[in-house]
């Protein structure tokens, strides 16, 4: 018997455990989720953490006589699941009613069982400290720090309507900056990939990469506040896409009237089109949601026009019309929302993704900087936080690496900006000037998601002022 099927196995236990428990008609659903996360962190070039933690868990959903009750655990002895059952229906029978329940899901097949890769289950220690020394090397006496990450997940799902599936994925990813210090400041550069495969993910490019943009942000000048054309590079464009998945294309944010998104009508730029996809090659490969609804190729915006938001059961009754789950119910965020957690802007992808062909840029992002007659290169957002959710205006700072752009030529570094912008009106119709050809999987620092950006040249970015104001 395989791992999957006695995880399976356990979540029909559970599912007898309620029957025998509950003695009459009751609808449950039961998700096993085994974890197993292995970090190597490393600082001022030297690696100062390796930690690994695999974790079991068990949820329990409960909807009887109009009301509904969750409970999970870790202990899946037979005392722990019965625990687990007895305080769910002891729950259920005392919990508010609940008008909104949007019933099980039904008995579907998968669309995929999910994106595995032996080289990432069977990563070491030494594995991921391996990366590491590559990324160490190859900054050139830089200062370095960041992390190398493994993860295999394995889960199963059952309930009392019939649905009955397995998935397992791996994922991998580094995050990495090199620092150098000059009599001019601190100047630091990042590079980042995420991967399925840990062999796909290249400690050398990756430090080289980091390495030459910090280099290259070395005696800043200060331009002032105001709108500028921008080259957002993937790991800002990251930030893009992870607001637009929590604020914009949030099924719950969508029916309670949060939310920009507008279906049917064209919100972005025509070049703009962003899916949601797991189990594409190389993605996450989550092949079923926490309600074990499958999850497959969803299309958000479709050259520019709002096409669906992401629902899970409960906001898709809400939202009615005829609004069906995506498949994008999230557990832990279940209060927050349905968000996406694999979404990509749709590009020709040509050539590896982390590529270094000069000092700064990779090709996909000089061929949009050359047709910037004057503006600014933007390599990273941070502390970004929501101003106005309906509009989506940010406000935050770049890092990393900012750049003035002249006559198609990076010419000089900058000091950093601070922004405020919305996010929708600067992928609005005619303000994208172009997409870059190689979009790169970026690691995401909230739960399992992932974000597959190129680089965008945009027609205006607002910048209200410096770092420090």
């Amino acid at each position: 018997m395989t791992e999957q099927s006695e995880q399976l196995q356990l979540a029909e236990q559970v599912l007898d455990l309620v029957r025998a428990e509950a003695g009459g008609p009751i609808e449950a659903a039961v998700s096993v989720d085994h974890q197993a996360l292995a970090l190597t962190r490393f600082a001022n070039s030297y690696i100062h953490q390796n930690v690994a933690d695999a974790t079991t868990k068990v949820r329990l959903l409960i909807h009887a006589d109009g009301r509904t009750a969750a409970g999970s655990t870790t202990r899946t002895s037979s005392d722990g699941l019965q625990g687990l059952v007895s305080r769910t229906v002891a729950a259920s029978r005392v919990a508010p009613r609940d008008p909104g329940w949007p019933g099980l899901a039904p008995a579907e097949p998968l669309a995929g069982s999910g994106n595995l890769d032996d080289t990432t289950m069977g990563a070491t220690p030494a594995d991921r400290a391996g990366r590491i020394r590559s990324f160490v090397d190859a900054a050139g006496g830089l200062e370095v720090a960041g992390y190398c990450r493994t993860l295999h997940w394995m889960g199963a799902f059952a309930n009392t309507a019939g649905q009955a599936v397995t998935g397992a994925t791996t994922d991998a990813a580094m995050d990495g900056i090199a620092r150098l210090r000059s009599a001019d400041g601190v100047f630091d550069g990042v590079a980042r990939l995420a991967a399925v495969s840990l062999s796909d993910v290249d400690g050398a490019v990756l430090g080289a990469r980091a390495a030459a943009k910090a280099r290259a942000g070395n005696d800043p000048v200060e331009l002032p506040p105001g709108r500028y054309e921008v080259v957002l590079e993937p790991a800002a464009v990251a930030d893009v896409l992870q607001n637009f998945a929590i604020f914009g294309f949030n099924g719950k944010a969508y029916a309670e009237r949060r939310s920009f998104a507008v279906l049917g009508e064209d919100q972005l730029d025509p070049l703009i089109t962003l899916i949601d996809d797991p189990l594409n090659p190389g993605d996450l490969g989550l092949p079923f949601d926490g309600e074990g609804t499958p999850t497959g190729r969803h299309i958000l915006v479709d050259a520019g026009r709002t096409n669906s938001v992401t629902f899970d059961r409960r906001t898709a009754a809400q939202a009615g019309e005829g609004a069906q789950s995506t498949g994008h119910y999230g557990a832990a965020e279940a209060r927050f929302g349905p968000c996406a957690t694999s979404m990509r802007i749709e590009t020709e992808a040509t050539g590896p993704v982390s590529e270094v062909d000069g000092p700064v840029l990779d090709s996909a992002a000089a061929e949009l900087v050359a047709n910037v007659m004057r503006g600014v290169l933007v390599s990273d957002f941070w502390y970004t936080r929501v101003l106005d959710p309906k509009s989506l205006v940010i406000t935050g700072l770049t890092r990393n690496g900012v750049w003035l752009i002249e006559h198609g030529e990076v010419t000089r570094p900058l000091t950093n900006f601070r922004f405020t912008q919305a996010y929708p009106a600067a992928l609005a119709p005619g303000r994208v000037l172009g997409v870059g050809a190689r979009p790169t999987p970026q690691p995401n620092g909230w739960g399992a998601a992932r974000w597959t950006a190129p680089a965008l040249h945009l027609a205006s970015w607002n910048f209200t002022g410096g770092a420090s104001g």
